[in-house]
């Protein structure tokens, strides 16, 4: 992965979201082999080892910005961002128009049911509507997990479109719901 000239995407008060680095491999390690973690990112069947880790996140050449969740001064969890392509709006039903799609997680579970999941969603997608232009910022949680869906709905995302049998999750292709915000 080449190194970013800018490593700070932005900052927010105790928040500050940066670009993923060579050093964040065993973060992303150690998270991704929480089952409580995995039990809503990935899957607790799907667990991230190093080498997992360094082709997922630092292999591929997609158009995602991966991102480090630093609350405190700690590493706290993953976020990343990116613009949707004509293929993924035209199957959600959108115009040609710049939307963003955003993924997360915190993986330090004792950072869960703080207001940080919160302030993270609200602060991203104020960044991507503001300092990225986007029309609208997307998101496609899976419909059983409630808790997520909440904080996103408390951040001023709608429930937009029912997604069947969207993702695979533990061995099951799980219902989505398709979520926007457009502030």
């Amino acid at each position: 992965m080449a190194k970013s000239r800018i490593s700070v995407v932005y900052q927010y008060g105790s928040l500050k979201v940066r670009r993923l680095e060579e050093k964040d491999k065993h973060l992303l390690s150690k998270w991704l082999s929480t089952p409580e973690v995995l039990k809503y990112y990935e899957g607790r069947d799907n667990p991230f080892d190093l080498e997992k880790v360094e082709r997922v996140f630092y292999s591929s050449d997609d158009d995602e910005v991966k991102c480090i969740i630093e609350y405190e001064g700690k590493s706290i969890g993953y976020i990343q961002y990116y613009e949707l392509d004509e293929d993924t709006k035209k199957e959600y039903g959108y115009e040609s128009c710049r939307i963003f799609g955003t993924d997360l997680f915190i993986g330090e579970v004792d950072y869960w049911n703080r207001g940080i999941g919160t302030l993270l969603v609200s602060s991203m997608t104020e960044f991507l509507i503001d300092g990225m232009k986007a029309v609208k910022v997307v998101m496609d949680p899976q419909v059983w997990n409630e808790r997520a869906i909440k904080c996103y709905e408390k951040c001023g995302f709608n429930k937009v479109k029912l997604l069947p049998k969207h993702e695979l999750h533990e061995g099951e292709l799980r219902d989505c719901w398709l979520i926007e915000c457009t502030k």
